[in-house]
């Protein structure tokens, strides 16, 4: 899908937009717009302030659904890009403006809970709802939405369903798409369309998955329902083990996993990414987790399958105190991220993650391919500091894992993503993709991993590219994001 260009200048579509929303809230300064061209993928280049890209024509603050759907309309009448856009937590590139002139809408001002139902169980935010404004409200009230993703300190709602996320309690409450119940989208014709909270339908295709994951490629997520869970903190359970190798990790985790057990946590660490958050304990091991969590009579028996199965493995016992301490630091903010910057302008030192998933009978064959791939073939792997992958998110057919890779820049800011990142990204998806596994399992495809986006859906990919020449036929939404740019 080719996007024709807009025929109005830079002033006039800042212009257009003062008129349709208060002109207070299209935001000019040419600060923010070139921290609006991009997202934390290139963290690097932006904290050494270069901003290469496409610089965007405004950042509209929408603080209603109304909003949103006249920006659109604006924007799809006039042909002008649009990057939709919450928490700014991603990682993919997809806040990444590739169009000039592009319209970021920024959807942070929709930041009211509309209810909570405690009898249906069940919580509706506006997009720009926080999550962990949206989990401190609910545990004051013994309840939990479930999700908690590393970025909950910053994420907002909005984001989270529109990149398919996922939080560190998965193998228990699911991920984003397991806990919406129903939501509002606005289309790029400024269409808005709900749909309603039921707990179960079989009413044709399920079209909240129109929406979930659509990465502001296909609509804009302005409003969401999602379950609620009571919490019962007081009755978790931490264990902790080392074994001596992923293939008795793995073996260790499916086996709680299939058969029938479902702990919050399932977490498994090679020794390299395990030395950077149990270096006080890790024995140069392999280091799995486990946490129950529940009713008591729950938390009971899933810690009872867990020894049981581990008892059939060589393994050391962890304190399960050295796991409470740290899953509850596990979690990054903006203070997080502050330190990270300084590191990356004081040490020449970065680290990315690349997340994939693959059936069980796969995943450690993947985890062997794509560590001696980067070792012998990466001709730059001796800048790295730090190789491994952690296995943090299981299902009954699989697992995913989460590849983690540091290393010191030895190049000039613009080259960091070209030499480092790009290439071992590269790698990690490619052997994701030929033992028949996901290229992403989390994150989003963004704008990063489109060179793959048709080999990852096969013959399907014609639904997917429908859908786009269905609900985007003048691509204007997200450009580069999921779909090549030329399709």
């Amino acid at each position: 899908m080719v996007q024709s260009a807009s025929k109005l200048s830079r002033d006039e579509i800042v212009a257009r937009l003062r008129e349709l929303v208060d002109a207070s809230r299209v935001v000019t300064d040419a600060e923010q717009l070139r921290l609006a061209s991009v997202d934390r993928f290139k963290k690097y280049q932006s904290v050494h302030g270069i901003f290469d890209g496409p610089i965007p024509a405004a950042i509209v603050e929408a603080t209603s659904t109304q909003d949103v759907a006249a920006v659109l309309a604006f924007a799809d009448e006039h042909r002008i890009n649009v990057v939709a856009r919450t928490g700014r937590t991603g990682t993919e590139g997809g806040l990444e403006t590739a169009v000039e002139d592009t319209i970021v809408l920024d959807g942070s001002g929709l930041d009211r809970i509309v209810s909570i139902d405690t009898e249906n169980m069940q919580v509706t935010a506006q997009c720009g709802v926080p999550l962990q404004l949206l989990e401190d409200t609910l545990r004051a009230q013994g309840l939990t939405t479930g999700h908690s993703p590393q970025s909950k300190p910053l994420a907002q709602m909005g984001g989270l369903v529109a990149t398919r996320s996922i939080g560190q309690f998965s193998t228990l409450y699911g991920a984003i798409e397991d806990m919406v119940v129903g939501l509002e989208a606005v289309f790029p014709d400024g269409t808005v369309s709900r749909v309603k909270n039921v707990p179960r339908r079989s009413t044709g295709p399920d079209i909240r998955h129109i929406v979930i994951g659509n990465e502001g490629a296909l609509c804009y997520v302005t409003e969401v329902t999602v379950k609620v869970f009571k919490y019962m903190p007081e009755n978790n359970e931490f264990h902790g083990f080392l074994v001596d190798d992923m293939a008795t990790g793995v073996a260790t985790i499916r086996e709680v996993v299939t058969n029938g057990f479902r702990p919050s946590v399932v977490r498994l660490y090679s020794p390299e990414d395990a030395r950077q958050h149990f270096a006080h304990f890790y024995q140069g091991k392999c280091v799995v987790v486990f946490v129950a969590e529940g009713p008591k009579g729950i938390v009971r028996a899933t810690s009872d399958e867990i020894e049981r199965v581990i008892a059939q493995h060589p393994h050391e016992k962890v304190d399960p105190e050295l796991i409470r301490a740290w899953f509850d630091n596990l979690n990054w903010g903006s203070d997080k991220i502050e330190a990270e910057k300084v590191s990356m302008l004081t040490d020449n030192h970065l680290g990315y993650t690349t997340e994939v998933s693959a059936d069980w009978s796969r995943t450690v064959e993947l985890y062997d391919n794509v560590m001696h791939r980067i070792r012998t073939e990466y001709p730059h792997a001796g800048d790295l500091t730090m190789l491994g992958a952690h296995s943090s998110h299981s299902y009954q057919t699989g697992t995913n894992l989460y590849f983690v890779y540091d290393y010191n820049i030895d190049c000039e800011p613009r080259e960091e993503i070209e030499k480092y990142h790009i290439p071992v990204n590269a790698i990690i998806v490619e052997e994701a993709l030929k033992v028949g596994g996901s290229m992403v399992h989390h994150h989003g495809i963004g704008k990063y991993r489109t060179a793959w986006t048709e080999q990852e859906h096969g013959s399907a990919y014609h639904m997917l590219a429908k859908l786009k020449e269905a609900f985007d036929p003048n691509g204007i939404m997200n450009k580069g994001t999921i779909f090549p740019i030329g399709d």
